[in-house]
């Protein structure tokens, strides 16, 4: 039986065989240094955060953080995924409309995270009142407003350079951004609790962006590309196309973990409970860095090669991916599983017993990451309403899963096993939908009418062409 040290150097050298391999392994190594470093970090100081703040302390930050992605999943219209596709795409055969891409994508980026920070000011006093039930949190998630639009510029940035491929540039921001956090997030619970906490993670967004805007430059620079206001209303388009049917995929994803976890906080020791539900989540989010990582390097790759007619790349892309996701993640999640009791109590003696949640999260992340090479299938094929369709069955499942467990009691405990439950069922139905898709090929010499593309790619495995419409990676 194969280490996970051996299969991962196999894994390394395997990539290394061919072009396309070496391209996959230096986006990789680079995406995996900075994000290591930086979510490492991170996860070191929520530890301590979490000893600043206890249980109930750190379930409003986990709620004040959901909040926030929800509004920024709302706010960033999917466009740094929009900016990676299309720059990618484009950048080599025509540098031009890649250079109005990154100017309309900069400049849509500010307008809508500006007023999703807008829109959360607004709402910060309803919402902490009337749905999570907790008025002081009020000038906490008006703080949260800086970090959404830092965030959602932040996402819009990276998606460019993405896109550009410039995944060591990426790497060295988030390893900036990371580094300063540590230090802010530990003086911001020490010196002022819980708006210190996410004041601390807002300044170093606002850095990372100024950072990123900079690397920009340079990147768009290097790669050729003559970035222009001008006639930018012809790339409007690409937000009905591409961007709103990516939105109303991912959608389904943050507002409804948002609505979870308000769902949880609503019940008697709801923060307390919600406090082990957020320490176990966060490993089970450091597990999900990886399959993201590796999707980030492999869309602007697979975006190329469609748009240069090159499907057979594209197959040999996605399977690289799925590979290398089962390789990271499930050793990583067992070793995590077998110390559950012993990383639950990093975090303070009264998170000790929530090792069960950690169990159901981490298996819950094993889902998700194998989904996510499935999801990139799908994206590939241009089935983004099938996607759509697929995240809004997840969502009544994990909702009325975690309604019923609720109502019986079962806190933090029940919320997770809805989780595992909502992602469980998902995945039976995205697999057997790709394994279908697959096993699905043309008719010899048969070729596909212009005119009915929608209903006859249902017959064709990743095209051999691109399209004007994708969906996006299901969660």
């Amino acid at each position: 039986m194969k280490t996970p040290v051996r299969a991962v150097g196999q894994l390394y050298a395997a990539l290394l065989a061919e072009p396309l391999r070496a391209r996959f392994a230096r986006g990789a190594f680079w995406a995996i240094i900075g994000t290591v470093i930086s979510q490492g970090l991170l996860l070191a100081s929520s530890v301590v955060v979490a000893r600043f703040l206890g249980r109930q302390g750190f379930g409003e930050l986990g709620i004040v953080r959901a909040t926030v992605g929800m509004f920024g999943v709302l706010a960033g219209l999917r466009l740094g995924l929009t900016a990676t596709k299309h720059v990618a795409e484009f950048r080599t055969s025509d540098p031009a409309r890649a250079g109005r891409i990154v100017a309309f994508s900069s400049i849509a980026g500010t307008v809508f995270a500006a007023v999703g920070a807008g829109l959360l000011v607004v709402a910060a006093p309803y919402l902490a009142t009337h749905t999570i039930r907790a008025p002081h949190l009020t000038p906490v998630l008006m703080i949260g407003a800086g970090l959404l639009f830092c965030n959602t510029l932040a996402g819009v940035q990276q998606g460019v350079l993405a896109g550009l491929e410039a995944f060591r540039a990426i790497a060295k921001v988030n390893v900036i951004r990371g580094v300063l956090s540590f230090p802010l997030m530990i003086a911001g619970v020490y010196l002022w609790g819980l708006p210190g906490v996410v004041g601390g993670i807002a300044v170093s967004g606002a850095v990372g962006c100024v950072v990123n805007h900079t690397v920009l430059r340079r990147e768009t620079r290097k790669a050729g590309l003559h970035v222009t206001c001008r006639d930018l209303r012809r790339e409007m388009p690409i937000l009905w196309a591409f961007s709103l049917p990516a939105f109303l995929s991912a959608a389904m994803v943050g507002p409804v973990m948002w609505l979870v976890g308000a769902m949880l906080v609503r019940q008697p020791g709801g923060y307390a409970e919600m406090g082990l539900f957020e320490a176990a989540n966060r490993w089970s989010r450091m597990l999900l860095v990886m399959p993201g990582l590796l999707g980030t390097v492999a869309v602007p790759i697979m975006s190329e090669r469609l748009a240069l007619n090159h499907g057979a790349d594209t197959r040999r892309a996605l399977r690289i991916s799925m590979l290398a996701n089962a390789v990271f993640v499930i050793p990583a999640a067992l070793v995590i599983a077998g110390l559950s009791p012993w990383v639950m109590s990093l975090y303070g003696a009264e998170f000790t017993t929530g090792w069960p949640i950690l169990m159901l999260v981490l298996g819950a992340a094993v889902l998700i990451a194998l989904q996510t090479s499935a999801g990139q299938i799908i994206t590939a094929t241009g089935r983004m309403w099938t996607a759509a369709a697929m995240n809004f069955g997840w969502a009544v499942v994990l909702l009325g899963t975690c309604h019923v467990l609720l109502d019986r009691g079962w806190g933090a405990l029940g919320m997770a096993t809805a989780y595992l439950v909502g992602y469980g069922v998902h995945s039976v139905w995205v697999f057997v939908f790709v394994s279908r898709l697959l096993h699905r090929r043309p008719c010899a010499g048969r070729q596909p009418d212009r005119d009915n593309a929608d209903t006859q790619n249902s017959d064709r495995d990743v095209p051999d062409e691109p399209r004007g419409e994708t969906a996006i990676a299901l969660r």
